[in-house]
């Protein structure tokens, strides 16, 4: 991937490596400082470099990544992944949390519909009993 520009707007970049689908969205995540460019809040039309370090929150996943390439066109997820290079504290904390997310049971699966009529029945007595 070739470097053709010497800077490129904040939300153009994190919409052409994929970080966002739309650059409107990565506007308004950018003005929520959900994205932070070397530990600072920054503002859309902010132009990136090279080798910066830049913080993106979506949701409750925090990914930490070092600038490899500029570009304002978006391309297919394989070429939009060269475009960063992701640290390894990040790698691992995504990692983690995927694990948690494939551990983690739903506490709504064992309620299955209405209550049957025993059900209710002791419901009601248990109600009362108060």
């Amino acid at each position: 991937m070739q470097e053709s520009t010497q800077s490129v707007r904040l939300d153009k970049w994190l919409w052409a490596a994929r970080f966002f689908k739309s650059r409107s969205l990565a506007c308004e995540a950018i003005e929520l400082g959900r994205v932070h460019v070397n530990g600072e809040r920054v503002k859309p039309a902010r132009m990136l470099k090279t080798g910066e370090k830049v913080l993106v929150q979506r949701g409750q996943e925090r990914i930490e990544v070092f600038v490899r390439f500029l570009s304002d066109v978006r391309r297919s997820a394989p070429l939009a992944q060269l475009l960063y290079d992701e640290t390894i504290d990040s790698v691992a904390a995504r990692q983690q949390a995927a694990e948690r997310r494939r551990l983690y049971t739903e506490p709504a699966k064992g309620i299955t519909g209405r209550p049957t009529k025993r059900n209710r029945r002791a419901i009601e007595r248990f109600a009362r009993d108060d």
